[in-house]
């Protein structure tokens, strides 16, 4: 069952962010729809909050809660029974006896002698015990012929040392200094991709710092490289800085994300607004949904809050 609640904040961000607090869900489990910007007014007068719908579903519940039933009341306690004159009179003791009856102790019997074995049987027992597995047994331990292989150990990566001179040197040499400034042990490697592309690969321990939330820190250090190789020159090469696969891993999961909120917009008919994006990721998400029918897909808002709308169209 879909429902819905009408939440408002300072921005549309906030309202959104209070909405979630208040149904304790995540953003991929509702669809937004703002309902009024948030206006400053003049010196304060006449300024308004940003409203916005956040519809989401909940379970439906089956049938209404019937009353328990009272409990029935407990039965009186049948009144004691009043003790008769011959119950009240003292009972006569059993005379005790001055010693204790002893009763007479069972015979101990010998215990028959352990026969001893021969000599010549000892090494006939050894020989049993090593007699080898029947062949049900090792069939048993045999591996399966369907069981699966385990995966083969990836190799770590080669990449051939930059020639002295050429973009991919300028690129290495300026990543290595700011990283190191950094305070990052991290390690580039710069190759060539195509003509117009240099993809960057940084290698070491603790890249997460690097990689920052949703990628913020690494597209930084992207924005960086790529400012240090074409601030001086005229024609433009493109520089691509990734680490642990993060930007393959990112693009899946942005096409895996396009993909239900397009399966949302079909069957609500309404639109669905996703979170902020940079360019890169926004491109993602145009480009997965181009070809899907009754879907289509724009951005709106300013940087860095520019997001998609995936929204319903009619064919």
């Amino acid at each position: 069952m879909e429902k819905y609640i009408i939440a408002t904040g300072k921005s549309i961000d906030l309202a959104i962010q209070a909405a979630l607090t208040e149904l304790n869900l995540d953003r991929d489990a509702v669809s937004v729809e703002v309902l009024e910007n948030a206006k400053t007014g003049f010196l304060g007068i006449g300024s308004s909050p940003a409203k916005v719908k956040v519809t989401y579903e909940a379970p439906d519940l089956g049938g209404e809660e019937t009353p328990a039933a009272p409990a029935a009341p407990a039965a009186p306690a049948a009144p004691a029974s009043a003790l008769s004159a011959a119950s009240r009179k003292p009972k006569k003791q059993a005379p005790k006896l001055e010693k204790p009856l002893e009763m007479p102790k069972p015979p101990v019997m010998p215990a028959p002698p352990k026969a001893e074995l021969p000599k010549a049987d000892k090494p006939e027992r050894a020989e049993k015990e090593e007699k080898p597995a029947r062949p049900e047994q090792t069939r048993k331990q045999a591996p399966r012929k369907d069981a699966p292989k385990p995966a083969p150990k990836a190799e770590p990566k080669t990449y051939a040392p930059a020639e002295p001179g050429s973009q991919e040197e300028r690129v290495e040499s300026f990543l290595k200094g700011l990283l190191e400034r950094m305070e990052s042990d991290a390690v580039p490697h710069a190759f060539r991709k195509d003509a117009e592309t240099i993809g960057v690969e940084l290698t070491g321990e603790d890249l997460g710092a690097l990689i920052g939330r949703r990628g913020e820190t690494l597209d930084a250090i992207q924005h960086l490289a790529n400012y240090a190789l074409n601030h001086d020159s005229s024609k433009r090469t493109r520089v691509t800085v990734d680490a642990e696969n993060y930007r393959g891993k990112r693009e899946e999961s942005l096409r895996h994300l396009a993909r239900k909120m397009a399966a949302k917009v079909v069957k609500y008919r309404r639109n669905m607004t996703l979170e902020p994006m940079n360019a890169y990721e926004r491109h993602v998400i145009h480009a997965t949904l181009q070809d899907v029918p009754n879907v289509t897909t724009y951005s709106t808002g300013t940087e860095p809050n520019r997001r998609v709308v995936v929204a319903y169209e009619k064919n």
